[in-house]
């Protein structure tokens, strides 16, 4: 199948902004619990649709006061928190579109960012923010004003605009149509500057009031229980900010968690219960192996293998049973997984909360295998697959029809189409506007409404996208021997003890790859087996952990042709980060930047 249109079961209002939901939440159910909000001690408060309004309204009023206007570009800078859908929703009101600045931006991408966007002002989260855009600031002529949130900005705007009318600002906000832009988002860039995406009002209702109606059933833990979620995704990443999105408009309470580390994660999990999350599959990683390790501390890792090889085959036959190729899960796997449900799959599910029932995954792709995991352990994962100009989801996996290690059909009202060069291209409402000031890029990625994505994949019979690599990605060896990179890389990245791996080989007799260690997943297996600490370079050289990783490697082989395979690899002493310019915000590697930064590492693989 080359093409696949899914109808629509919704469209964008004909009229209004994002922030008309907020108003219209309050006015019709004032004192429903909207969202979860942590005060100075940490507990866990509710705020309800109206109070959300009325502060969304005073800061409004605070913002117009202090000179911003309707289409001025405002940067956020700041983690996921209750004061960044706050800013959203108040600029949003007053028809002002906001630029979001990923937290850990260094001052030159925030300089970039700032001055193509034009922005006039900017809201920060704490001082060290602050003084990145001081050092860049007397670049930034139109930057006229600077907020810090840890510095009582809020309750300065609150006063600042006490003394405007109510009438104003709701001129402002009838103003705003689904055509106005809302946000400008600048791509994480993997090579080159990044691209400032321009996404209307309508492309988030659109996507938004599309995932609420198709999956709406998966929010809940069962039939009439009330909805919640914890959003800690980055808010300056499209996929958050839809989520942010959709649980206003359908009405789901959410809270808010600035850290993905697990120490700070799973304890909010446990306090505030969501029915339902949103993540990237290196979230399921971590929880996949933080279960592991503590089985095999506690003497119980046959067991837990075990109980993973049950949830595996017990998804597996009842996604059979749900294609009509199998009968689904015979009575003794029925047994057995009704007896590590109980002493296994439960305690997973309680780390996670213990509501969670459903949760959707994107960013990247998931392993097939772990998504089995996760759906035998009764928590059914939903892969997506979209990007910041398709405002987040264009495919998804159908609550009643999931076809693990696919990333879905596409969402209602979109096409999924695949070029003869097996490039995706996409079309529908949620597709972007262009790119700010980049007419060639934008003409180079829009075609009459369709969005050449860059990615290549293929679709089944039943319409299912699989992705199979990036079209930029494509190594071609000296041989002539062209080969997607990602698979492999997925594949040794299975293995507990990786943390990250790039295949090399362009332009090189034969492929290669870089390999980095997962800290705490070492640190176990150091643990586990009587063996010192070692410092990182020293670490690298341990015959057995070598030889683990060669399992990794030889297991991620067996999916490609001898031609394509990974004939050695190199295990590194320390990660790619973000802070060393080799990750993109977003976790993406940046080849280029990794290659070059480990040029010597590079050449060693190919000396005979």
């Amino acid at each position: 199948m080359r093409e696949f249109t899914n109808p629509p079961m919704t469209s964008a209002p004909p009229v209004g902004g994002l922030a008309d939901t907020v108003f219209d939440y309050a006015q019709e159910d004032p004192l429903r619990v909207a969202l979860g909000r942590k005060d100075e001690q940490g507990r866990w408060r509710d705020v309800t649709a109206a109070e959300f309004r009325d502060e969304v309204l005073a800061l409004a009023k605070g913002l117009l006061a202090d000179g911003i206007r309707f289409g001025d570009r405002v940067a956020i800078m700041c983690r996921t928190r209750y004061e960044w859908t706050l800013f959203d929703y108040a600029l949003w009101t007053i028809g002002a579109q906001v630029v979001p600045v990923y937290p850990t931006s260094s001052a030159e991408q925030v300089f970039w960012m700032l001055h193509d966007a034009q922005a006039t002002a900017a809201m920060v989260e704490h001082e060290d923010h602050a003084m990145t855009v001081a050092t860049v600031i007397d670049r930034l002529p139109q930057l006229r004003r600077l907020w810090q949130l840890d510095a009582g900005a809020l309750q300065q705007l609150y006063d600042t605009g006490a003394h405007i009318d109510d009438e104003v600002v709701h001129r402002h906000r009838r103003a705003v149509t689904p055509e106005s832009t809302a946000t400008v988002i600048y791509t994480s860039g993997t090579t080159g500057r990044p691209k400032g995406c321009v996404v209307s009002h309508g492309n988030f209702m659109f996507e938004a009031d599309t995932v609420i109606a198709r999956w709406e059933p998966v929010f809940h833990t069962k039939r009439g229980s009330e909805a919640a979620t914890l959003l800690f995704l980055p808010l300056a990443h499209v996929f958050g900010r839809m989520v942010q999105v959709a649980a206003i408009r359908g009405r789901v309470s959410f809270g808010h968690q600035p850290q993905l580390n697990a120490e700070a994660l799973l304890p909010d999990l446990a306090a505030f219960r969501p029915t339902f999350f949103l993540a990237v599959p290196y979230i399921f990683e971590k929880v996949f192996n933080a279960a592991r390790r503590k089985a095999e501390k506690e003497g119980r890792s046959g067991p837990f293998e075990k109980a993973v090889e049950v949830a595996v085959a017990y998804a597996d036959a009842l996604e059979a049973k749900a294609w009509g190729i199998g009968p689904g899960p015979s009575a003794g796997l029925r047994m057995q997984h009704q007896f590590f449900d109980k002493v296994v799959y439960a305690k997973i599910r309680a780390a996670m909360g213990g509501r969670v029932r459903h949760a959707m995954s994107g960013g990247s792709a998931m392993d097939r295998r772990l998504g089995l995991f996760f759906a035998g352990a009764g928590v059914q994962v939903y892969e997506g697959y979209g990007l910041t100009e398709s405002t987040a989801a264009a495919t998804a996996n159908p609550p009643e029809r999931t076809r693990y290690g696919t990333v879905g059909q596409a969402i209602p009202g979109t096409t999924v189409h695949i070029a003869d060069d097996g490039e995706i291209w996409l079309h529908g409402g949620n597709v972007f506007q262009g790119y700010l000031n980049n007419a060639k890029a934008t003409d180079e990625t829009l075609h009459d409404g369709w969005l050449a994505t860059g990615d290549l994949g293929s679709l089944d019979e039943d319409g299912y996208l699989t992705i199979t690599g990036r079209k930029k990605e494509i190594l071609v060896t000296s041989g002539g021997k062209s080969m997607s990179p990602g698979p492999l890389e997925e594949r040794v990245r299975d293995h507990p003890l990786v943390a990250q791996c790039i295949v090399v080989g362009n332009d090189r007799p034969y492929v290669a790859a870089l390999i980095t260690l997962d800290t705490e997943a070492v640190e176990h297996w150091l643990q586990m087996r009587g063996k010192p600490r070692l410092p990182p370079e020293q670490l690298v050289c341990d015959f057995d952990l070598e030889t683990e990783v060669r399992r990794a490697v030889i297991s991620a082989n067996t999916l490609v042709s001898k031609a394509e395979s990974i004939r050695t690899f190199r295990i590194l002493a320390h990660q790619f980060t973000e802070e060393h310019g080799l990750l993109t915000p977003s976790l993406k590697l940046k080849r280029r930047a990794i290659e070059n930064a480990y040029a010597n590492e590079v050449e060693a693989l190919y000396q005979a």
